[in-house]
């Protein structure tokens, strides 16, 4: 969804439109912060279901609406329902056979466009069209109200008297892609040394390595340390981000938040590659060995041994923090 920004950005360069977004609910606190975003719609379908029925009168209700869709999952059934909305003019790539749904169809190479970003952008312009370069393509960026952001500092008891370290362990898709919890550990108590704090951002499920990490530190530095995951929306955890000074990631949904949010930020790949859906902004390290065996994709180290991650040291990411001239470190 961030990178999505992309298109909404390139559409409205290119003319003035009124931009809606069909989009799962839980979108909605990104799209309500992208400038692009006339009004976020909630798709309310979950992960995988089709419901014909259901998605026939969703699209029928948005009849007369819309001059032009964009449809963005390459999936069958998501072009269903600007179908049944009867949009006159219906973009996207090929994907499941979608002929007849969508009546712009665009067949996908995936060498001439190999970011994510690309074949986004792509769709706002004639399918003939030069293939878009990074340099032309505004990266994602999203807005927050300070009040917004005030409201979540005081609700969670944060301070705003040092600087701020974010902190991203986790990674819902799976433990290959999660940089060791000692390592987090290293850069927390390094940060803390220097006089700043550190926030842990995440879900619920990422409690437990973000306690693993805090419990890692001395009980002195421990009170440097707030553990907002599982504690957080993704409201405030977007608002919270935007406040931190620096954030260091795995390769997540969080990192790409980090990232459009403009904050100076250092990212951690192993099992995966930034050569698809790199963080895209002016203050972004990527830190990566890129061992013989990565990137693999795998939810676990098919090898059993995660080098990848294991063997890239926290003083690489401190020096990274350093290089990007952060305040603090």
């Amino acid at each position: 969804m961030v990178m999505a920004q992309t298109l909404f950005a390139d559409l409205q360069a290119r003319a003035a439109c009124d931009i809606d977004v069909l989009a799962p609910a839980w979108c909605r606190p990104l799209l309500s912060r992208m400038p692009e975003v006339r009004q976020p719609l909630d798709l309310p379908f979950g992960h995988g279901e089709l419901k014909l029925r259901q998605r026939r009168a969703e699209g029928r209700a948005l009849r007369g609406r819309y001059d032009h869709a964009y449809v963005l999952p390459n999936s069958l059934k998501s072009a269903l329902l600007p179908f049944w909305a009867g949009v006159p003019r219906r973009t996207g790539w090929r994907g499941e056979m979608r002929y007849g749904l969508l009546n712009d169809v665009r067949r996908l190479d995936k060498e001439r466009y190999p970011l994510m970003v690309q074949r986004f952008v792509a769709l706002a312009r004639p399918a003939d069209a030069p293939v878009p370069t990074l340099d032309e393509i505004r990266p994602p960026h999203l807005e927050v109200d300070p009040a917004s952001v005030a409201a979540a500092r005081q609700q969670h008891d944060l301070a705003a008297d040092r600087p701020v370290l974010g902190l991203c362990p986790g990674a819902e898709f799976g433990p290959s892609k999660r940089w060791p919890e000692h390592h987090y550990t290293a850069v927390a108590a390094d940060w803390i040394e220097q006089g700043g704090r550190v926030w842990l951002f995440g879900s619920a499920k990422d409690r437990p390595v973000a306690d693993a990490i805090v419990a890692g530190l001395p009980a002195a530095a421990q009170d440097q340390v707030r553990v907002l995951a599982g504690a957080t929306s993704l409201e405030q955890a977007v608002d919270l981000l935007s406040a931190t000074d620096a954030v260091v990631s795995n390769d997540s949904g969080l990192m790409h938040i980090a990232a459009a949010l403009g904050r100076p930020l250092v990212a951690v790949y192993g099992s995966t590659s930034p050569g698809f859906t790199p963080p895209l902004g002016e203050r972004v390290a990527i830190e990566r060995l890129g061992l013989e065996c990565s990137p693999c994709f795998q939810r676990e180290c098919p090898l059993k041994h995660h080098n990848c991650m294991r063997l890239l040291e926290p003083a690489r990411v401190i020096a990274a923090l350093r290089g990007l001239s952060v305040k603090g470190s």
